[in-house]
């Protein structure tokens, strides 16, 4: 590994952002190599069609390389992508509210991404079985989320996973931060119910 690329892994977010608006290549293709799993865990919990994962991953990465210089406040990147990736997810749901949602229960990683919850939650180095055991309330948590209302999983994922406040939520989801609070409390008594007879 080149030195120059070990000096964009050491750089913040935010220098990144600076850089990338600056059309220094090397530091977007850093941002955005950084990213990718994130909105691609997004997405697999947002979407309930799991062919279109890859695809409106590749395009909110796009997005961002296409728009970076339009972004006022480096700060924001985190706010702004999760915008791009609410607005994209509900052209998504415009465009197909017309067909019917299947759900796959098939294994949710995906070979060209190399990505699987595993990633994103927590190993905490326990033994084959209970690997076994975290594995699958991975997957039943998954789906749990996906039978949400599309509402309730929207605010759900954005809190859960991405960490937004309810005031980022409401912004991205052109809500009020009483309806985000509202959604967030009845998503997680659904998934309390859901979960039940698996805790």
């Amino acid at each position: 590994m080149s030195a120059n690329k070990l000096q964009y892994r050491k750089m913040s977010l935010e220098e990144l952002v600076v850089l990338s608006q600056q059309n220094d290549f090397k530091a977007l293709e850093e941002l955005i190599k950084r990213e990718q799993k994130n909105v691609f865990a997004t997405f697999s919990y947002l979407s309930k069609k799991r062919e279109n994962v890859a695809d409106l991953t590749q395009e909110a990465l796009l997005r961002v390389a296409k728009n970076i210089q339009s972004l006022k406040n480096p700060k924001h990147f985190k706010s702004w992508l999760n915008q791009i990736v609410t607005n994209l997810f509900y052209d998504e749901l415009r465009k197909n509210s017309k067909k019917p949602d299947v759900v796959s229960i098939d294994e949710e990683s995906d070979d060209e991404t190399n990505f699987s919850l595993k990633s994103i939650i927590p190993d905490k180095k326990c033994k084959p079985p209970e690997k076994c055991i975290t594995a699958e309330m991975e997957e039943i948590i998954k789906k749990e989320i996906k039978e949400l209302p599309e509402p309730f999983r929207v605010a759900i994922v954005l809190r859960e996973l991405q960490g937004l406040s309810y005031e980022e939520i409401a912004q991205a989801t052109n809500s009020s931060v009483g309806t985000v609070k509202s959604r967030i409390s009845r998503a997680r008594i659904k998934l309390q119910n859901g979960l039940k007879a698996y805790i």
